[in-house]
């Protein structure tokens, strides 16, 4: 289930904000809803819950979305009057959830997706406290597992998200978001990846970008699991230009539209950049013509400019140094 709420959400709803960096972490359960019989009035109640909640969660994104374009003309709502309007939009759902769980204490895929509703709505610890009690009644559900692996990677011990998302992987090995979610944890807390798996850090940045691969392989056609990919080349040092590009012209294959397209090749500038081919980084930048990218197309061509003057300089001052 997981409807992704605006990052608007967590300011006016949530109580314990995390920290910039473990905001990256994704927030997804991976898990496909599997419902075994649909005559059974309790599986049907249950999915109603979870109609319930993605309808709340949609209606909410929505004013958010619109309050958002509306503060630049002067009439959004105060976040004050927001925080109750979203707060009566979400309590019949968490009450149906209550409910139900009342009867059906357990039932691991509603507390599962109650968790799930709780962590989208900012009460972080009481989601986990849901993903320990479906943990408890079903070990073995991968789900329980994810989630809780995603309270620790927001919350710490990094360690404890590691070694749930591991045991995650080894329940539902075939589970691309998994993969994905633990490669992303890994490269952010790389240094507690270093001495948990008692690797170099160089080591952690091959063993995220074989997570990622394995994820890849498992959903090939996700085009934003392919940007993430790619986008972790940024932070390596010493950089990985070839495998950067090739990452990037993986992720170009899957691009959706001309949009997404363009951004590759901003991308693909940026690299040329690094790696000192200034022209080539320059015929990158003319293919792209989207007005949404203008900004970050003249910041580019800007820092092109000082870096070859740079380049320029020190070649000249080596040659009169001969």
């Amino acid at each position: 289930m997981a409807s992704l709420l605006s990052g608007l959400l967590g300011v006016l709803v949530a109580t314990n904000q995390p920290s910039a960096v473990s905001n990256l972490i994704l927030q997804k359960t991976g898990a496909k809803i599997e419902v075994v019989d649909t005559n059974d009035p309790v599986e049907r109640e249950y999915l109603h819950l979870l109609e319930m909640d993605d309808a709340a969660q949609a209606e909410v994104d929505r004013w958010l979305t619109d309050n958002d374009k509306f503060n630049g003309a002067g009439a959004s709502f105060d976040s004050g009057t927001m925080r109750g309007r979203i707060r009566r939009r979400f309590e019949p759902v968490e009450k149906a959830y209550q409910n139900f769980l009342e009867r059906n204490p357990k039932h691991v895929k509603a507390r599962i997706a109650y968790g799930s509703f709780l962590g989208d709505i900012g009460r972080e610890d009481e989601a986990k406290e849901q993903y320990e009690k479906a943990k408890e009644i079903d070990p073995s559900h991968p789900a329980a597992w994810n989630n809780l692996a995603n309270y620790y990677g927001h919350n710490g011990p990094a360690t404890n998200a590691f070694a749930c998302y591991m045991k995650a992987i080894e329940l539902k090995p075939n589970e691309s978001v998994y993969y994905h979610n633990f490669a992303t944890t890994i490269y952010l807390f790389r240094h507690d990846a270093t001495n948990y798996f008692n690797i170099s850090e160089q080591q952690v940045f091959d063993k995220a970008m074989t997570l990622y691969s394995k994820a890849l392989a498992l959903d090939p056609e996700n085009f934003p699991l392919a940007t993430d990919l790619a986008q972790t080349y940024y932070g390596i040092r010493p950089p990985r230009v070839k495998d950067a590009f090739t990452a990037w012209s993986d992720a170009l294959k899957l691009a959706r539209d001309d949009i997404e397209r363009e951004g590759i090749h901003i991308h693909f500038a940026r690299w040329h950049r690094t790696a000192g081919d200034f022209e080539a980084a320059r015929r990158e930048l003319s293919t792209v013509t989207n007005q949404m990218y203008a900004v970050t197309k003249e910041r580019i061509l800007k820092s092109l400019t000082t870096a070859e003057s740079r380049t320029n300089a020190t070649a000249k001052a080596e040659a009169n140094g001969k």
